[in-house]
């Protein structure tokens, strides 16, 4: 498949991540200059290593995503290197165990300090880099916008309450912006959201599998029983859907959700 990206210029948050770290190689892989932006500048260094191995044409930048400081000092420097941004991947996020239901933490001791925090990073980390790229993609009237929300967004999961909350408003966010840019400044700034299911991370393994043995957890198990296809998920699946929202052959879609979920969200459980 020719996606047409050759010599565009991308920024990816999150990019030390599994999922945003994958696109951000197929990105490179098609040819576009490739910042990558993670608050773990070890992360960042050993992504841009392996792609600078393979290629591709691409910077790292230690970047706080909630803080707009931070995120303009990684737009001059990206711009430095660059000179354009005209692709924006916001995938920074997580949850946490402090606002994770368990055995030993009740919804009723959850911190608000905490609760704060982690909508911050799965909601703000979006909206404070759109704001930054986004006035960028305004004066040149073309762009694409993907944020990456979560399943939880849809279907707010048991247990991870703020994760649920913060990737909803994501979802939120994107639709608003969608419409937002397309009818202030160009209907050729498309925005638009990745729903990945269940792919085990290392921001949700201690949920799913069992640090000891190895074997999945009881929720775990729990969740490959609500999944139609029966497994989790890989990071490169998330990759395909990436690639077409940013190309020219998603050029009529913006404000759209697309389910990366093996049919999580399809199924009612019955």
């Amino acid at each position: 498949m020719n996606w047409n990206l050759q010599g565009k210029a991308a920024v990816v948050t999150g990019a030390g991540g599994a999922i945003c770290g994958e696109i951000a190689s197929a990105l490179a892989g098609e040819g576009v200059r490739v910042a990558l932006w993670d608050i773990s500048e070890e992360a960042a260094s050993a992504r841009r290593d392996l792609i600078a191995k393979g290629g591709g044409e691409v910077v790292s930048v230690t970047c706080d995503a909630t803080s707009r400081k931070s995120v303009a000092e990684a737009l001059d420097r990206t711009v430095e290197a660059f000179g354009t941004v005209d692709i924006l991947i916001n995938g920074a996020g997580g949850g946490r165990p402090e606002t994770t239901t368990s055995d030993s933490l009740s919804f009723f001791d959850f911190e608000p300090e905490d609760m704060q925090r982690v909508i911050a990073l799965n909601y703000l980390s979006a909206v404070i880099p759109s704001q930054a790229v986004g006035r960028m993609l305004a004066e040149k009237k073309r762009g694409a916008v993907v944020n990456i929300s979560s399943a939880a967004g849809l279907r707010p999961v048991t247990r991870a309450l703020s994760y649920s909350d913060g990737k909803a408003a994501t979802v939120s966010f994107t639709r608003w912006l969608a419409v937002h840019m397309a009818q202030t400044y160009s209907p050729d700034i498309r925005v638009n959201t990745i729903a990945p299911g269940f792919v085990i991370t290392t921001q949700n393994r201690f949920l799913l599998v069992d640090e000891a043995t190895g074997e999945l957890t009881e929720r775990g198990r729990s969740v490959i029983e609500r999944v139609p296809m029966g497994r989790f998920g890989e990071p490169r699946e998330i990759v395909g859907a990436a690639l077409w929202l940013v190309s020219d052959w998603a050029s009529f879609v913006t404000g759209a959700v697309i389910t990366t979920d093996g049919g999580f969200t399809a199924y009612a459980g019955v």
